[in-house]
């Protein structure tokens, strides 16, 4: 067992069936209580990639970091960010009158640690954390209490398999199980265990993953939040993400006419759909230029 504490503080669609666990009734037994506030994962026509890009004067940018911008790794600190990527994000920031933000799942110190000389809003934590104007971190109030007893059971839970990673974050915390996805239904049983008894909190699933987050918090919600504030106020949403976490935000941008890129494979959304980061920064950088 391994634990890491938080050191700073075209593709064709799947069919339309709800299978998210839970779907359409009680839990199933071992099956993990979702945020009921997230979308349903709706057939849609996928197009190519825009060939022009947003107009910079009328688009907001969201843009996720883990599996969008740079790869996924084994474990959360072995990412390995591109030599470019921020100065590629500091130049479209630029160009879109400083309506870009980072969108992550991730505390804003690990995403400060490693984007030395970003200068964009960086939004952490799903949206529980805030980096915004005078380099200030806002972030949510929480049950300290309750989070800590929290951490301390998933802490026991991942010293039973050496597969699990637990993550702390400021309000939040995750049990990893990448290194061993057999790992799913056993990780799956223990947190909806240590849910029951953290009120105000809900489980949320990621990519070999679950998170026990703020009840309230989401990446719809927080890119929702930063529509009503200038620079973003008034643009279409263009949302890049490679997760069940950017679904609701996927959904925001359909819905007010933006534009939803999936990233990867899966059921999604989104109304486009790139291969993998390295197509995401490819297209980033053109947009950049243009």
């Amino acid at each position: 067992m391994r634990t890491r504490p938080c050191r700073h503080g075209g593709t064709t669609p799947c069919a339309a069936r709800d299978d998210r666990p839970g779907a359409g009734g009680a839990p199933q037994a071992g099956m993990i209580p979702l945020d009921r506030t997230a979308p349903r994962l709706a057939i849609q026509r996928q197009r190519p990639i825009l060939s022009m890009p947003p107009h910079p004067a009328r688009a907001a940018y969201f843009l996720d970091f883990d599996g969008c911008l740079v790869a996924l790794a084994r474990q959360p600190d072995a990412v390995v960010v591109p030599v470019g990527l921020v100065a590629l994000l500091n130049r479209l920031h630029r160009r879109a009158g400083g309506a870009l933000a980072l969108v992550s799942g991730r505390a804003i110190a690990d995403l400060v640690g490693m984007l030395p000389g970003l200068v964009v809003p960086m939004i952490g934590s799903h949206g529980a954390e805030r980096l915004w104007r005078r380099g200030r971190v806002e972030r949510l109030d929480i049950d300290r209490t309750v989070l800590d007893r929290a951490i301390e059971r998933v802490t026991d839970v991942a010293r039973t398999a050496p597969g699990f990673l637990v993550e702390v974050k400021p309000v939040a915390v995750g049990l990893h199980y990448r290194a061993d996805p057999s790992l799913a239904e056993k990780a799956g049983h223990a947190m909806s265990g240590i849910a029951e008894d953290a009120p105000g909190f809900h489980l949320h699933p990621s990519k070999q993953l679950i998170e026990l987050r703020p009840d309230g918090v989401g990446k719809g919600q927080a890119v929702a939040a930063l529509l009503t504030e200038p620079p973003f106020r008034g643009r279409k949403p263009v949302v890049f993400g490679d997760d069940l976490t950017d679904e609701p935000a996927f959904a925001l941008a359909n819905r007010r006419g933006g534009v939803s890129v999936k990233v990867g494979s899966g059921r999604t959304a989104a109304r486009h759909r790139l291969a993998d980061p390295s197509r995401v920064r490819q297209v980033l950088s053109t947009w950049g230029r243009a």
